[in-house]
């Protein structure tokens, strides 16, 4: 997508305008994101430091490091990790300066942070849960350190007894596939019960999974990372976009489902194709979803109406006529904004029902654990996509800058921790919104 600041720094006559006025020019870096299906390792020919040397998880992550093919030591590592779980006191807080102090000039372009931690309502005394919660201020900032060279950092709450859910979480945000999440506090816990089974490789082999909205932008982005992982895809659009809908099937060997998610009989019409075919469905990504921008003052009712409508009513409607169809250990993926952790001007509708996902995502998580099934949404920030365009060119610029590393995101970004999320090592998170902004972090 054209960059207008960009261009600008192309020209040496627009730099000196542009700096007379006062206004930076960025120079955001190409990240380094991950290609092909997922690899075993990774991390072959990188290196990741490991610190302190005697802490609780030294060791699982130590593991990690090596099973993703990681070197122990390098001139420019590509990833650093500390282990704060066995932190404290405030006074144990030095440990963070000692190790990322010297590695700050050091890390790698598109390289990885990632600090370990507990959650706060997790631990014993006053004093360590000042501690615990010190570590989010710490990786929060350091992303915006860092993120200048498209590095990211991030934090993982591990609740005490889910040490061996860590795996899956710290092998996808040490990978280049987590390249537009930064600043992020992610928690692992034993809430959700694990597979069996959690393969490194083509970890979605067998599975069903539904994706609603995906004949265009980021719903087809999903759909072609979770067939590449091994998933038979179902492509949900409204039956005007069949001609596109069906490129995307034919492009990921996968079905075209033509059905309006707001139709009173969604639900029994989806449960019906599934039903048919393959009996049952794995995964279900909830992408489907509208803009009717306009400031309350000015907005219809069939602004407001439309929009809830997509965005969270068909959410929860097929949510309850697919749960009988949902397989044990499946994975439900909600895509939520941060415009409905922070709202937006002209956009009451939209915040309005990107707040009610999180809210069902948080409700239902609970309900379903026992079946072994993950509930979580993801909460982009700026991606580049046709809706994003059409945005005003200023706005858009903005938009942009706000984000760590000084870029929007691509629907594949989004792609990536979606495919995470739906994959059974992902047992772990279940319950959680995960931003994909860069780092953007505006509300909470």
């Amino acid at each position: 997508m054209a960059d207008l600041l960009l261009q600008l720094a192309s020209s040496s006559r627009a730099r000196r305008v542009v700096r007379t006025l006062g206004l930076p020019i960025p120079m955001p870096t190409t990240l380094v994101r991950g290609d092909g299906p997922w690899q075993r390792q990774p991390l072959a020919g990188r290196s990741v430091v490991v610190a302190p040397g005697d802490s609780p998880l030294r060791a699982a992550v130590d593991d990690v490091a090596r099973a993703m093919g990681a070197e122990a030591s390098g001139e420019r590592p590509w990833a650093a990790v500390f282990d704060a779980t066995g932190l404290e006191a405030p006074e144990q807080l030095r440990g963070l300066f000692d190790a990322f102090q010297p590695l700050m000039k050091t890390l790698a372009t598109s390289g990885r942070l990632v600090v370990l931690g507990r959650p706060v309502q997790d631990v014993s005394s006053v004093a360590e849960a000042a501690t615990q919660r010190a570590l989010e201020g710490f990786v929060k900032s350091c992303g915006r350190e860092v993120g200048r060279r498209g590095a990211t950092a991030n934090l993982v709450q591990v609740q005490p007894g889910a040490e061996e859910r860590l795996q899956a979480t710290l092998r996808f945000l040490l990978s280049p596939r987590s390249a537009f999440v930064s600043g992020q506090p992610l928690r692992v816990d034993g809430v959700c019960a694990a597979p069996p089974r959690v393969p490194l490789e083509q970890p979605l082999a067998g599975k069903v999974a539904l994706v609603t909205g995906a004949a265009r932008g980021i719903g087809r982005a999903i759909a072609g990372a979770l067939s590449r992982e091994g998933a038979q895809v179902v492509i949900l659009d409204r039956p005007d976009d069949a001609e596109e809908g069906e490129a995307v099937a034919r492009e990921v060997g996968g079905r075209f489902l033509g059905c309006d998610v707001t139709a009173p009989d969604a639900a029994a019409t989806v449960a019906a194709h599934l039903r048919d075919g393959p009996g049952h469905v794995d995964v279900v990504v909830h992408n489907a979803g509208v803009t009717r921008d306009k400031t309350l003052a000015k907005m219809r009712p069939e602004q407001w109406d439309l929009t809830l409508a997509v965005n969270l009513s068909a959410i929860v409607r097929l949510t309850e006529g697919l749960d009988p169809l949902i397989a044990d250990h499946g994975r439900i993926v909600c895509l939520s904004s941060i415009a409905g952790l922070a709202g937006n001007v002209g956009q009451t509708n939209y915040a309005a029902s990107k707040a009610g996902v999180i809210g069902f995502v948080q409700a239902l998580a609970p309900r379903v654990a026992e079946r072994g099934i993950a509930v979580n949404a993801i909460a982009p920030g700026f991606i580049e996509t046709r809706m994003t365009k059409a945005i005003p060119a200023a706005t858009r610029e903005v938009a942009r800058r706000l984000s760590n590393l000084a870029q929007g995101g691509l629907p594949t970004d989004v792609a990536e921790v979606a495919t995470f999320l739906s994959s059974p090592g992902a047992s772990g998170l279940t319950g959680q919104t995960l931003r994909v902004c860069g780092g953007n972090f505006v509300g909470r």
